[in-house]
């Protein structure tokens, strides 16, 4: 129900902006977070904006309207995750890029889903498109490693452990991302998961 959507969006707008904690079992945590880590309201606005794309069955008015889309959500999302670890400002760039990266990953998984769902999910389908797409994703996740980012800011990343695999399936095999088949294999989804987990590299 788009109504009800909008509603709960807008909810979620003004607690984020609200001094005063609510009596809610997951805003008022949230209002804590938000004024004892210092995180940037400009961010979590952006990011519940974004939302409102999910609510229509409209489509990406263009290229630079879904990459917009990843960028709110995304990697806004790990942006304010390392905002919690204490992230420094010069540390943002290399965190967004692979919050943007993980998140391209993830939404290619839910294609088949969204449309379904009678949504158009991509601006250009074609599997030249997806693959050129997917290399767009592990160019952005490279630069995040070159650029890189502390130590104690990694927990925020882990996240994002399965983006460089499925990134590199979906360029390899765009097909599989209309047809469902992306995804690691389990041998691959628990070593990168250790390996991440274990290393604190990214």
């Amino acid at each position: 129900e788009p109504m009800i959507a909008e509603m709960r969006l807008q909810w979620w707008r003004d607690v984020v902006a609200e001094p005063t904690p609510r009596a809610h079992e997951v805003a008022a945590p949230l209002q804590a977070l938000i004024l004892e880590a210092g995180l940037p309201p400009d961010v979590l606005d952006r990011m519940i904006e974004a939302r409102r794309w999910d609510i229509t069955r409209n489509p990406f008015e263009d290229q630079a309207a879904m990459d917009a889309y990843l960028e709110d959500t995304g990697a806004g999302l790990m942006w304010l995750s390392a905002c919690a670890l204490g992230a420094q400002p010069q540390a943002e760039a290399a965190v967004r890029s692979y919050g943007w990266a993980a998140a391209l990953a993830q939404y290619l998984r839910a294609i088949p889903e969204l449309a379904a769902r009678g949504r158009v999910p991509l601006v250009d389908g074609r599997p030249q498109a997806v693959s050129q797409l997917a290399l767009r994703g592990l160019i952005r996740l490279n630069a995040a490693r070159k650029a890189g980012v502390p130590r104690a800011l990694r927990p925020a990343l882990l996240a994002g452990w399965q983006a460089e695999g499925l990134l590199k399936q979906a360029a390899r095999d765009p097909a599989a991302v209309a047809e469902g088949r992306l995804q690691l294999s389990d041998f691959a989804r628990r070593g990168r998961l250790l390996w991440q987990a274990t290393t604190g590299l990214f």
